[in-house]
């Protein structure tokens, strides 16, 4: 039973929308529509789209933004829905009806993205729930320990909530990993420190837990002592190596933890924003124009739709870019224009009519729609051809003609600076590179330079709220083109150092 405040007559309408995307092969949770006001749509939208969250000032400023924006007509906002079993979808209530139903035809391929696609099949699905559950547990702290206090250290996680492992989710991450491995042959004579069983439910007895964890601690007190490199190899999770390292009272691990949580259930969003903006596009267009617009209707559709997919010169749409490649691969595996004949052919006449009539471009879009975020998405599928008619190209900013250019019409020069852009959401690579460092126990980071730079502002800020964890100075360590540079942070002041 779908509890709803929607009329009786867009009732019908989400029905009817509802029987044809299903029809269509789109698989989605069992959704839930909300009516609201603008108001209550920016709060929602202020608290990234959750009824309930944490006590933070961050969301009252994105309220406030959120509401001085629409207040001077800058941005409207339609629609939104939260990835969860059930969906959530909040529609807002001074929309037009064909507005509502694009918006309705538009959530229900999101939630089939969000249900099938391979990037968040492990996210939580009853988070609309967890992040209440997270908010209970803050203001208890806030309770004992103060708001200023509770406020203060979410400041710091939030500062390095993308210092986590986009990828580990596909990997069994776990201390043992983390920490160092007494059994190699650093330390071969060391015997091993857990019985195996092949019975699952008798290692807690076999291999107590509590013996488990005092005998790790001493093992990394010797292994530091020793001054042995810790840990082993880089760690690209930074909050799972403070949660289960650093010297934090029981409240600010869980706060953390609970940060780190939040942070794999959004990263799925950021790694497959062109993928699913396009894919939900994509289908409002092909359901509203093939079923559900009437002959009214059409004219207030396009004008919508259009606003949605307009270009941009100097920026990519991800709306417009995304449902632009999915129509462009269906057009190709509907042709047959890919593959090595194809590729290698060299008479532009018979590419321009190449047609093998295979019919396989549903087939091929569902499947990428299964496997792929936007890195593998524009890295497998853009093409030169698609370039060109998308207009992307390299823009640059002239000073002189106080304007945005075309820099460079190369493809593999625009891919790279696309891919770029996508690559761990933009942030830059930070890894645990030593924990020992200088075998004082201070905590040396690496910047991997991928073509993204580390802005010395951003790390000197981070430095310092890592520190305030980790209780001893921490370090970066950076290197562009053979020249490296270390900004460190000993608890009162900076220092950068050319090495």
């Amino acid at each position: 039973m779908i509890a709803t405040d929607l009329p009786p007559d867009l009732v019908h309408h989400r029905e009817e929308i509802k029987g044809y995307c299903a029809d269509a092969g789109l698989d989605f949770f069992n959704t839930i529509f909300e009516m609201v006001d603008y108001k209550k749509m920016n709060e929602l939208a202020s608290l990234g789209g959750f009824p309930t969250r944490y006590p933070h000032w961050h969301f009252g400023m994105e309220y406030d933004r959120l509401e001085k924006s629409y207040s001077y007509g800058l941005h409207k906002i339609y629609e939104m829905v939260i990835n969860n079993d059930p969906c959530y979808a909040y529609l807002l209530n001074c929309n037009k009806l064909v507005d509502q139903k694009l918006v309705i035809a538009h959530v229900y391929a999101h939630c089939d993205f969000f249900k099938n696609n391979l990037y968040f099949a492990h996210t939580n699905r009853k988070m609309v729930d967890e992040t209440a559950n997270h908010s209970a547990k803050v203001w208890k702290h806030v309770r004992k320990y103060g708001f200023e206090e509770v406020e203060q250290f979410l400041d710091r996680c939030l500062s390095i909530d993308n210092l986590i492992d986009l990828h580990s989710v596909f990997f069994e991450r776990s201390a043992k990993q983390i920490a160092p491995d007494f059994e190699s042959e650093e330390i071969e004579s060391q015997p091993s420190k857990r019985f195996s069983t092949e019975k699952s439910y008798l290692d807690k007895f076999i291999n107590p837990p509590e013996v488990i964890a005092e005998q790790k601690r001493k093992d990394e007190e010797a292994a530091k002592a020793e001054g042995m490199k810790y840990p082993p190899s880089p760690v690209q999770d930074v909050l799972l190596f403070l949660i289960e390292h650093a010297p934090l009272s029981s409240w600010q691990s869980e706060i953390l933890s609970m940060i780190r949580e939040e942070a794999y259930y959004f990263a799925p969003q950021g790694q497959t924003k062109i993928m699913n903006e396009g894919w939900a596009t994509y289908w409002h267009s092909k359901i509203m124009t093939g079923k559900a617009l009437t002959d009214a209707e059409v004219i207030d559709f396009a004008d919508h739709h259009s606003g949605t997919v307009h270009a941009t010169p100097n920026q990519m749409n991800p709306y417009k870019i995304g449902v632009e490649l999915f129509r462009d691969i269906e057009e190709r595996w509907n042709t047959g224009r890919f593959g090595k004949e194809y590729e290698e052919c060299e008479d532009l006449q018979r590419k321009r009519n190449w047609n093998e009539d295979l019919g396989q471009g549903r087939e091929k879009i569902f499947e990428i729609r299964r496997v792929y975020n936007d890195v593998g998405f524009l890295d497998t599928f853009l093409t030169p051809e698609f370039c060109r008619e998308q207009k992307l190209f390299v823009y640059g900013y002239n000073d002189k003609r106080n304007a945005y250019e075309i820099q460079d019409r190369e493809f593999n020069v625009i891919k790279k600076q696309i891919l770029m852009q996508l690559t761990n959401m933009g942030s830059p690579f930070i890894f645990v590179e030593d924990a020992n460092h200088k075998n004082r126990g201070e905590l040396f980071l690496r910047h991997r330079h991928d073509g993204i730079d580390l802005r010395k502002d951003y790390a000197s800020d981070v430095l310092k709220n890592i520190h305030a964890m980790w209780t001893r100075p921490v370090h970066i360590g950076t290197e562009i083109e053979q020249k490296a540079k270390t900004i460190s942070f000993d608890g009162s002041d900076y220092h950068v150092k050319d090495n």
